[in-house]
């Protein structure tokens, strides 16, 4: 069925808005819906395309998840799917290894635009990476605001409040949850609202925006404002086949865009945290502050465990160890950027 409802999809698409002569268009799909502040930098992009090509280069959006799958979307681009699409690497269960381990090197890196600037390096010297990401035309790299922990209905004020509590976490903070007597769990962030509702989740670890964004001031009543280390990872990209099919002109275009859509998702992730702070003060979610000693408690367990999972990665034939400490060594003091490329970095 799905071949079926995708046909009718794109022809009633067409149907409604055609083509116009000498127009390439290229159809984006995102599992998020056109008001969420992902969907709202999407759109910046959609715009600048348009007129950067003087309307020769046309994106259309297919929101809400209609096309590509949270979990599979690398795949479904690679075959065509999707011209572009939002990517997860991070969720995926295979084939992307370090580029989903990678995302818990990013210890004191705090700024978005530096957290993006350390993908880059990290991606830049690593053969593996590139590998991981074979087929793909990578439009856009993504950073976002530090996670705290949201909880449903138990405040969390030290970290022995997590004991017993199964809280959804990304998976490169697996075991640290796990260390602090948590029960980890790992889903796309679209199931998180149903399965906190219901009670099956106790918690999160998510920014702040998602009180607004993903409506979870509703079904969560405390946040708590622990610094929890948030990586980079490419997030938006395009089939490399139907790249090599468009015209130089439309790949410079695109090229161009990539900046655009990373500002464009800044700015967005920002803004989405102050008016996601508003929404959860007006929720009446109450908010907890860890002391310093807790924080650097978590630090400490955070870097011991990237460490033990950069190692583990030489199970497949990937030096993840070699990445990790290129990545430490990248970070400044202050959280600036200071590029070691990964050495002699094997692919698997």
């Amino acid at each position: 069925m799905r071949p079926i409802a995708l046909l009718l999809l794109l022809f009633c698409a067409a149907c409604v808005r055609p083509i116009p002569p000498g127009t390439t268009q290229l159809v984006y799909a995102t599992p998020y819906g056109p008001g969420h502040p992902f969907s709202r930098a999407d759109q910046a992009w959609m715009d600048f395309v348009r007129q950067r090509s003087g309307g020769s280069l046309d994106v259309r959006p297919v929101w809400s998840g209609a096309l590509l799958s949270a979990d599979q979307s690398m795949i479904e681009l690679r075959h065509g799917v999707a011209d572009v699409g939002l990517i997860t690497p991070i969720y995926v269960r295979g084939g992307a290894h370090l580029v989903r381990v990678q995302s818990g090197f990013y210890s004191g890196v705090e700024e978005i635009e530096h957290q993006v600037a350390l993908y880059r390096c990290l991606a830049a010297g690593s053969p593996q990476i590139r590998q991981e990401l074979h087929g793909l035309k990578v439009l856009a790299v993504q950073g976002g605001g530090l996670p705290g922990i949201i909880t449903r209905d138990r405040p969390v004020r030290r970290l022995a409040d997590l004991r017993g509590m199964r809280i959804r976490v990304p998976t490169e903070l697996t075991s640290v949850f796990r260390h602090l007597g948590a029960d980890p769990v790992n889903m796309p962030m679209g199931e998180v609202y149903s399965q906190l509702a219901k009670g099956v989740l106790d918690g999160v670890v998510a920014p702040p925006d998602t009180f607004q964004a993903l409506h979870f001031a509703e079904v969560a009543k405390h946040f708590t404002s622990l610094k929890v280390p948030r990586g980079a990872y490419p997030a938006r990209a395009m089939s490399l086949e139907r790249w090599d099919r468009l015209s130089p002109e439309h790949q410079r275009v695109l090229e161009e865009g990539i900046a655009i859509w990373e500002a464009a998702l800044a700015r967005e992730i920002r803004a989405a945290t102050d008016q996601g702070l508003e929404a959860a003060a007006a929720g009446g979610v109450a908010t907890h502050d860890l002391p310093q000693t807790e924080q650097s408690r978590f630090d400490a367990l955070y870097l011991r465990d990237a460490a033990a999972n950069a190692a583990a990665l030489a199970r497949y034939g990937i030096d993840g160890t070699g990445v990790f400490r290129a990545a430490r060594a990248s970070v400044a003091e202050d959280g600036q950027i200071n590029c070691r490329s990964v050495p002699n970095a094997p692919a698997a």
